[in-house]
C-alpha cells in the first residue's frame, strides 16, 4: 500500500520555530515561509549560541497521524537546500516522554535542491531505550544543533515512504 505521502505532513505553513531559550539558551532564529513556483518553502535562519547552555533551531511540526494509521512506512524523504551545514531530522514517537529523547540523524543541506531519501534504519535512538515503531511518530522535526555556526536551511515536500515507493 503506498503512503498517502502529501496528507502526512503539514505544509510549510504549519511548521513551527523552537529556540534553546525555552531553557535559557540565547540562539536567535528565525522561520519564513514562501511560496514559489506553487511550491511552498519553510526557512530556518539564525545564529546558534552554545552560551547558557544553548545550542539549536529547530522548526518542527506534528504529524497527521490519521494519514498514515495502517501504513508500511520505510523511511522519510525531505526536498532541502541549505549552506552547507549539518543540520538533524528528530522524531519524536508516543512512546518518548521527555523531551531531550527523539531518533536522529544527520544530513548535509547543500545549497542545490536535493531530495533526501533516509530509511527509518538511519535513526538514532537518542537518551531512550524505547523501540522505534514508525506509526507512532508524532512530530518532526529538523535542527540546527550542537555547534556555533549560521544556519541557513530551507525545506520542502517533506513526506513518508513506504515499500512501493
Amino acid at each position: 500500500m503506498t503512503t498517502p505521502q502529501h496528507e502526512a505532513i503539514p505544509p510549510a505553513s504549519e511548521w513551527e520555530l523552537v529556540t534553546d531559550s525555552v531553557m535559557g539558551g540565547v540562539s536567535q532564529g528565525a522561520l519564513t515561509r514562501s511560496v514559489g513556483n506553487d511550491i511552498a518553502v519553510a526557512r530556518l535562519t539564525g545564529d546558534v549560541s552554545l552560551d547558557n547552555n544553548g545550542g539549536f533551531l529547530q522548526m518542527a511540526t506534528d504529524i497527521n497521524r490519521a494519514a498514515v494509521t495502517g501504513q508500511d512506512l520505510r523511511g522519510i524523504e525531505v526536498g532541502v537546500r541549505g549552506n552547507d551545514e549539518e543540520y538533524e531530522i528528530r522524531l519524536r514517537t508516543d512512546r518518548l516522554t521527555r523531551p531531550w529523547q527523539s531518533f536522529r540523524t544527520t544530513f548535509t543541506a547543500t545549497p542545490e535542491w536535493q531530495t533526501l531519501r533516509i530509511g527509518f534504519d538511519a535513526f538514532e535512538p537518542h537518551k531512550t531505550d524505547a523501540p522505534f515503531h514508525p506509526a507512532e511518530i508524532r512530530r518532526i522535526g529538523i535542527l540546527a544543533v550542537g555547534r556555533a555556526f549560521h544556519a541557513d536551511i530551507a525545506v520542502r515536500a517533506v513526506r513518508f515512504f513506504g515499500p512501493e515507493s
